[in-house]
């Protein structure tokens, strides 16, 4: 009697480098591949009540899941494609191959390990029970597969540094796996009824439609498999600007200050170990250096934090982190909203934190200093900014967010508690003329160079003629903190930096990636906060 595999896709969105795709051929005589757009992904989140997936990510999901159906079109299969929660899904389509005499006899999927996705996969698994049908779990989401790790998961390293050489040193990436000789169609129409939905709309999904994307993002690309190996061969084969990564990494405008990658590994339209295979085939053709390395320690970076949170489980979620350490953290909501609206009155954390609303992206480095000002400046609970990301970042990946903020707020792995950031030093290293502040926090468009950060100490005559007036045009600063006096002088001194990168865009920040710290805490130039922790490069 044939038989059919069900294979249901979660953030494994491609068919290159998909372990779950062959298997799932190899299993049965017919494979039907299922997308869920599962309600519980567009609810509000677990304490604050955000939209969980806002409009930008959801119109990356919707592109994504229509490349990934065009491509399975193209191999002569499809893409059963429903809005309703993955059990449920699951359950219908066994008793339709049932009726069609085609019985299913194995379901399988990419494993996860955080609470929601777990307990989905806990669901599968307790309906496949009952019914006699095999559960596969493939490890997938990762550059170092969990199997071939130096180490059980129990003992993963509390700090990345010793996380990093251990599996350098005793680990292997394991070569991309090609895709099936043979593609199993699906069950035929005529013996098994299978119907799948149109793609939804993003008022389908209870979002606000989005009609074109803002002009100034920094991220202008679509989802899906296809536009990530574009993105991944321009990035090296194109512009080469790979080669300069660890230069230009902590810019903030233009597309090519770094690689982009991270929404398309967070969907998993994009393999690391694809990236992994053309960085060193990169480094064999053209250069291996310092930045084309660097590329590869941000997807170490983004392994580490899935470990992490298959080692502690729930920690990641509680107010007390993984280290189980409690501060007096406040829930103020209106000063919460005028951080996430951008209205701080803090020019460098106001234009990250707008770009973040309008295009669902921010960088690496604005990343690390709205999350230190919403902490340690503003003495808000990590949380809030935590979900506020959940909701609004194209690049969401669970473990690699709840572990970054885990990390800022001095709760998570390797945690110095006396991090804190720079607001205006911060600005000036990576920001000298003002034009990152410029392009988003149009009020004070007027204001010429670095005096743009720090508009609360600039003369009346200087704001009337710029046409800014405080608490009117613009807010007064929410927290002016005492370190932040010594910098404010040098707003009116010329710009030591320049870009020396044109590719990068303006404001790609200093060569030197040690400058923005500006020693309150020693320095960890192996990952300490001048390294990447936005899940991947970014």
């Amino acid at each position: 009697m044939a038989r059919a595999a069900i294979y249901l896709f979660r953030n494994d969105l491609r068919l290159h480098d998909n372990e779950c795709y062959n298997l799932a051929n190899r299993l049965a005589d017919y494979v039907i591949p299922v997308y869920c757009f599962d309600p519980t992904h567009f609810q509000p989140t677990w304490h604050f009540k955000f939209n969980k997936t806002e409009k930008f990510r959801a119109k990356f999901l919707i592109e994504s899941v229509e490349d990934l159906r065009l491509k399975l079109r193209e191999r002569a299969s499809d893409l059963i494609i429903c809005k309703d929660q993955p059990h449920r899904v699951i359950k219908d389509l066994i008793s339709k191959c049932e009726a069609g005499k085609i019985p299913v006899s194995a379901v399988v999927y990419q494993k996860e390990v955080t609470y929601e996705e777990v307990n989905v996969e806990d669901k599968i698994k307790d309906l496949c029970s009952g019914n006699n049908i095999k559960v596969h779990e493939l490890w997938g989401s990762t550059l170092y597969n969990l199997q071939d790790l130096p180490f059980k998961v129990r003992q993963v390293p509390d700090t990345y540094t010793n996380f990093r050489k251990d599996v350098e040193g005793r680990s292997r990436v394991r070569p991309v796996c090609q895709e099936p000789d043979t593609i199993r169609p699906l069950p035929p129409s005529t013996t098994v009824e299978l119907k799948s939905q149109e793609l939804p709309t993003l008022p389908d999904l209870g979002l606000k439609d989005l009609i074109e994307n803002d002009r100034r993002t920094a991220f202008p690309y679509k989802g899906g498999e296809s536009a990530g190996l574009a993105r991944l061969h321009s990035y090296l084969w194109g512009t080469n600007a790979v080669a300069t990564y660890k230069e230009t990494r902590n810019g903030l405008l233009g597309t090519e200050y770094s690689t982009k990658f991270s929404p398309w590994l967070a969907h998993g339209c994009l393999s690391p170990r694809m990236i992994f295979r053309e960085i060193k085939k990169y480094e064999k053709e053209v250069v291996s250096n310092k930045s084309t390395y660097w590329v590869i320690f941000e997807l170490i970076w983004r392994d580490y934090f899935k470990f992490v949170c298959l080692k502690y489980g729930d920690r990641v979620f509680y107010r007390t982190g993984i280290m189980g350490k409690d501060h007096d953290w406040s829930q103020d909501m209106k000063k919460f909203r005028l951080w996430a609206e951008g209205r701080t009155g803090v020019p460098f954390v106001d234009a990250n934190m707008r770009e973040l609303k309008e295009t669902g992206w921010m960088s690496n480095r604005g990343r690390q200093n709205v999350a230190s000002y919403l902490i340690k400046d503003m003495g808000l609970d990590w949380r809030l900014g935590a979900e506020w990301f959940e909701a609004y970042l194209l690049d969401h990946d669970v473990c690699s967010n709840y572990g970054n903020w885990n990390y800022a707020a001095g709760i998570g792995n390797d945690p110095r508690e006396n991090r804190k950031f720079n607001m205006i030093k911060q600005g000036m290293d990576y920001d000298p003329d003002g034009d990152y502040v410029r392009t988003w926090v149009k009020e004070l468009a007027r204001i010429p160079g670095g005096k743009v950060h720090v508009p609360w100490t600039l003369s009346p005559r200087e704001l009337e003629a710029w046409g800014v007036s405080l608490g009117e045009t613009y807010p007064n600063p929410v927290v002016v903190a005492p370190e932040w006096g010594r910098h404010t002088q040098k707003s009116n001194k010329k710009p030591a930096y320049r870009d020396s990168n044109p590719k990068g865009g303006k404001g790609s920040g200093p060569k030197n990636q040690q400058r923005g710290i500006d020693f309150y805490f020693k320095s960890d130039k192996q990952g300490g906060p001048g390294g990447n922790r936005g899940g991947g490069p970014g």
